[in-house]
């Protein structure tokens, strides 16, 4: 798979994409669900080409072009709630961490020069709170102060 140029680090339902088997890309989640696991979206799955965590990437440093992280936003330990089902939780208590080790793994698969799609909802965390533990500036995404709840963050990587 070393030719796809293209990671989706926490793949999930690809709703995001418009080509969902986009053929330059790997799509990558922990969590695999079968069609039916939500009786309302019942051709709703979550299978991606490589099943494994964030925070430890089958991939050598430097490989992807472009990584689109999309991590799971709530902060809860619930799992009947809708949008966990579909795009995971974080732990109260380490979602820091995890966040982090998340954020630094997708960087070093990052190749140089490469681009880093990050998309965050403050159903749980605020945006500020998010940036002080990734500890890198985007390049842009919504400004400080906007008020949308979603938000795309662009980072990319450079000679430091």
């Amino acid at each position: 798979m070393t030719e796809k140029l293209i990671l989706d680090v926490c793949c999930g339902l690809r709703a995001m994409w418009f080509n969902k088997t986009h053929p330059n890309a790997i799509y990558h989640d922990k969590r695999i669900r079968e069609k039916g696991f939500d009786d309302l979206r019942p051709n709703f799955s979550i299978k991606p080409d490589i099943q494994g965590n964030w925070d430890n990437l089958p991939f050598e440093d430097n490989l992807f072009k472009l990584v689109v992280m999309d991590p799971p936003h709530i902060v809860t330990k619930e799992d009947s709630h809708r949008m966990v089902k579909y795009y995971g939780h974080l732990e109260k208590d380490t979602w820091r961490q995890d966040i982090k080790k998340g954020f630094d793994e997708c960087w070093r698969v990052l190749d140089l020069y490469g681009v880093l799609i990050f998309k965050w909802s403050e159903a749980s965390i605020k945006k500020k709170e998010l940036l002080s533990v990734l500890e890198r500036e985007p390049l842009f995404g919504h400004p400080n102060g906007s008020r949308v709840p979603c938000h795309w963050l662009t980072f990319m990587k450079t000679e430091e």
